[in-house]
């Protein structure tokens, strides 16, 4: 028996819900919120094995409440049902642990085939809710590109040569004897390019350059 507890600020979205799965032996509406504190109240209280999650709710939304609940209860499940196909809550919700992300447009065959899968420990998306994800992923990689090229072409000639040595796993000792420098000289050239790329560490570094 798969435990379900609806989260929704609509009540005729959270009675249809409860209705639809009612129809289903293997599944049981244990509780009704309506907004995700809530939700955390009756998590308290109640065994839950998933979560239907609506995103737009009032006190706490959807997006915040799967950041908590995943924190407090990593092993409850959480699909989300939206009617808000966008890319913003899409992507935040999915960082927080959503387990799955469903528009509220699909049927009740799928919605409990949906739960099932979701309670199996796979993660689900419906394809025009991946296809955004992907484009959004893309088009984020693709302006952190844009950005450390425009950063890189800020280094100076110098910064530059070391930069690439360090791409090619040379230690500042190495680099110092090659560009007759000191090392000392060398890690401040480091230091300043990792801030002017907004890098952590060399390894960074290495891993940028080479992908240029």
């Amino acid at each position: 028996m798969i435990k379900v507890l609806i989260v929704d600020d609509q009540s005729l979205i959270r009675e249809g819900l409860t209705m639809m799965l009612s129809l289903y032996s293997h599944i049981s509406v244990v509780g009704e919120a309506i907004n995700g504190r809530e939700a955390i109240e009756i998590l308290k209280e109640k065994e839950v094995d998933l979560i239907l999650m609506d995103i737009r709710m009032p006190i706490m939304d959807g997006v915040e409440a799967t950041r908590v609940i995943k924190e407090l209860y990593p092993q409850v499940k959480v699909l989300i049902l939206t009617t808000f196909n966008e890319d913003e809550y899409i992507i935040q919700g999915l960082k927080n642990g959503a387990d799955g992300y469903l528009l509220k447009d699909i049927s009740s065959e799928e919605l409990v085939k949906a739960i099932q899968t979701v309670y199996e420990g796979n993660m689900l998306l419906q394809p025009d809710v991946a296809r955004k994800m992907i484009k959004s992923v893309e088009e984020s990689t693709s302006r952190k590109k844009s950005i450390e090229s425009d950063a890189f072409n800020e280094l100076t000639k110098r910064e530059r040569e070391i930069a690439l040595l360090v791409s090619e796993g040379k230690s500042n000792k190495e680099i110092a004897e090659i560009l007759f420098i000191t090392e000392g000289t060398v890690k401040n050239h480091i230091t300043k390019i990792l801030d002017k790329l907004d890098l952590r560490d060399r390894t960074q570094l290495a891993l940028i350059i080479k992908n240029k």
